[in-house]
């Protein structure tokens, strides 16, 4: 059975693992390996695994299930990284429900996964309630899957000219690959959603900074195509019982 040390100094060592390789990704794309955050998925284990991927080094982290994310958080509490002197950013990046939006915005997650006009306003309604700001980015349907989550590429333009959304920041958009797509798939699709944006920003109309692409399995062809965040989950835990 695996010691509670033993699975500090292993997510350690598999944190410098995905880090460096994403440096290195990063680096072959001719990038700044600081242009790209690493979102490490913790949807895979409880509350007090997820303390010990922070204590690594991860200061972002994301969470599929709202109420997985406020538990946890109110589990791990405030958190600094003595050494980067960064606090811990929570990421929601799976479906969101309206009903769970009172409960999650105080947390004030960076919220990937915006699919619908009918989410868009509901959370600017809950924050413009609680007198706030809330980052979202708008999940793209890029692969056209039809039972996956998302917004078809003329969606995202409507979405983003909707007037009065003065209690969310759009700051980018979100997507993922296909379902069982290859590396030269993965990445053209990446790369189509990259040009979307740059359509979008080109409108001298919106800034979008982020990009959210890739996980474990396809990270390096969504560095390669522009994403700023790269979501990563299994790959952090490996090893872990």
């Amino acid at each position: 059975m695996t010691q509670p040390t033993d699975i500090a100094e292993l997510i350690r060592r598999n944190w410098m693992r995905v880090t460096d390789e994403v440096r290195q990704a990063a680096v072959a794309a001719g990038r700044d390996p600081k242009s790209v955050r690493v979102i490490g998925v913790s949807k895979y284990v409880d509350a007090a695994t997820t303390r010990l991927l922070f204590d690594a080094g991860c200061c972002d982290l994301g969470e599929s299930r709202p109420q997985v994310l406020w538990k946890k958080a109110e589990t791990i509490g405030p958190a600094v990284d003595g050494t980067t002197n960064r606090s811990l950013r929570w990421h929601m990046i799976g479906h969101v429900q309206t009903n769970k939006l009172r409960r999650m915005l105080p947390l004030n997650p960076l919220i990937h996964s915006v699919d619908s006009e009918r989410l868009l306003r509901a959370i600017n309604r809950e924050a413009e309630r609680q007198q706030r700001v809330t980052e979202v980015m708008l999940e793209v349907n890029i692969s056209g899957d039809e039972d996956k989550t998302g917004l078809s590429p003329d969606a995202v333009g409507q979405l983003l000219g909707i007037p009065g959304l003065n209690s969310v920041r759009i700051s980018g958009l979100m997507a993922m690959a296909g379902w069982g797509t290859e590396a030269s798939q993965a990445a053209s699709q990446f790369r189509d959603v990259a040009e979307l944006r740059d359509r979008l920003v080109a409108s001298d109309e919106y800034n979008l900074p982020h990009l959210s692409m890739g996980m474990s399995g396809d990270f390096r062809e969504a560095i390669a195509a522009g994403a700023t965040m790269v979501r990563i989950g299994s790959a952090l835990f490996e090893g872990v019982r």
